[in-house]
């Protein structure tokens, strides 16, 4: 085995014994990811969140929640790579393991961030010709969707919700924000990251649509009901929270998701 050092996206250096034969991965969209790119016994431990794909879910050691892992579990398991997420894990979690573990982190905000995770960790586990591949069906899609939206003059106001109880919204320098502007959807909210809002407040930012995220909080048609009443000027839908807020391969998915959406709208 040689060892390779590669630079993750918090501008880490990172070194390991390559390709590596134990991967522990901590976030569900890179696991997809993983797997897509065509590894399968190399994946060892994955969170209880990493649903896709599920039979793959079902085989694996699964080491805690995204932001709860369990260390000693991830210890036993002795992996030579840990691949994981800034804003997903948390910070302490993901500094202890860094003490005795390879740590790959991604730090993802837009589609270009993405592109380059997915081409990153393509190259940490020898399958660059695949991520390239899964880069040219994403930029494909998503220049189609972004044509297509001007074509369609597709321009509304809109407010993403990803919690309840309290209200919790997708705001600026979020993947989610980035992806809603391809789709020519103007996102209301004006802070960073993820405000709680009360529903008075935004009613005052007048949006058209409101979008009610299927994860990480599970809204369903009854909140869309609520909401309908309380906003009776706005469409308010249910969206798929992994078609706006998963970054890998899942976004090939996510063009013909957007499509529909598009038309809908």
């Amino acid at each position: 085995m040689m060892q390779k050092a590669f630079t993750d996206q918090l501008n880490r250096e990172v070194k390991f014994n390559y390709p590596p034969k134990r991967i522990i991965s901590l976030v569900p969209s890179q696991t997809e990811l993983l797997f897509d790119l065509g590894l399968d016994q190399e994946i060892i431990g994955l969170t209880k969140f990493c649903i896709h794909p599920i039979g793959k879910y079902k085989e694996r050691t699964k080491i805690g929640g995204t932001k709860n892992l369990n260390l000693e579990l991830i210890r036993s398991l002795k992996p030579d790579l840990i691949i994981g997420n800034k804003e997903e894990n948390e910070q302490g979690q993901i500094e202890e393991l860094m003490q005795e573990f390879p740590v790959w982190m991604s730090d993802i905000y837009n589609l270009e961030d993405a592109k380059k995770a997915i081409k990153q960790i393509g190259e940490l586990v020898d399958r660059q010709p695949e991520s390239a591949y899964l880069n040219y069906l994403i930029n494909a899609g998503f220049n189609d969707l972004q044509a297509l939206a001007l074509q369609n003059n597709i321009s509304k106001k809109v407010a993403y919700l990803i919690w309840r109880s309290p209200y919790m919204l997708a705001g600026q320098d979020t993947f989610i924000n980035h992806i809603l502007a391809l789709n020519g959807l103007h996102n209301v909210v004006k802070s960073s990251r993820y405000p709680v809002m009360e529903l008075q407040e935004l009613k005052q930012l007048q949006p058209d649509v409101i979008f009610l995220s299927t994860e990480p909080y599970p809204f369903n048609e009854k909140h869309v009901k609520d909401l309908q009443t309380t906003f009776p000027k706005a469409s308010v839908r249910l969206v798929d929270g992994e078609m706006f807020s998963w970054y890998g391969s899942r976004l090939v998915k996510a063009v013909q998701y957007l499509f529909q959406l598009q038309k809908e709208l």
